[in-house]
């Protein structure tokens, strides 16, 4: 059920997803400086994945299905604050190129802008989207996905064709789990996928990510 809000700081409705899903490995990307920026973003105070308490729920189904097949979920991230959205669109204007050749050696910086890689407002700010993967559980590895999280080119796109059958297969896992559980894919991000009946589809919070923040 959709909800009304209008405090873009009111963080009730919202969760640590850990609380939720005991089993996830949180590698939270946008806390470290490896990421596409190379450096911490603003907005993230704390290495733990917040999200809303319907997106937990689901992620808990899925978490529990597939910890039967051996797998376990590593989160990358989930709610993003809009003021980190904003610090993409600002670092799109600098002149730091460090992590070209990591996550973009394809394009041009301006270039993941006009080609829609990088917008100026995101989902994960209304709470309910988030970023994984797999870890097989007997390895400890995560599962080969044909490309890591955050690389901007066609080889992050769910039905690119110059991977392997086992890296397709992997994708095919993870999606396949999540759509049977609520969530939507997005097409050109294999490791992203929005609750369908998100409960904050038009609110942008500004919340920072601290689970001290969501026991005020």
């Amino acid at each position: 059920m959709n909800k009304t809000r209008t405090d873009t700081m009111d963080s009730s409705g919202f969760v640590l997803l850990a609380d939720y899903v005991p089993h996830i490995v949180q590698e939270i990307r946008y806390f470290s400086d490896y990421n596409f920026v190379g450096k911490r973003i603003d907005g993230y105070e704390e290495p733990c994945a917040i999200i809303t308490e319907e997106a937990a729920v689901a992620l808990k189904a899925v978490s529990e299905e597939l910890f039967t097949q051996g797998y376990c979920l590593k989160i990358f991230d989930a709610y993003r604050p809009a003021c980190a959205v904003r610090s993409f669109v600002l670092w799109g204007s600098d002149t730091d190129d460090s992590m070209k050749n990591y996550f973009y050696p394809g394009f041009e910086k301006n270039e993941l802008f006009s080609k829609g890689f990088i917008s100026e407002k995101s989902g994960h700010s209304r709470g309910s989207t988030v970023d994984l993967t797999l870890l097989d559980m007997k390895s400890g590895k995560e599962l080969d996905m044909g490309c890591s999280f955050d690389f901007f080119g066609d080889t992050s796109h769910i039905d690119y064709k110059g991977i392997t059958e086992e890296q397709s297969k992997n994708r095919m896992i993870l999606r396949n789990a999540m759509l049977r559980h609520g969530f939507m894919p997005l097409d050109n991000e294999w490791w992203h996928f929005t609750l369908k009946d998100e409960p904050y589809p038009d609110t942008y919070f500004e919340f920072p990510v601290s689970s001290a923040y969501l026991k005020r």
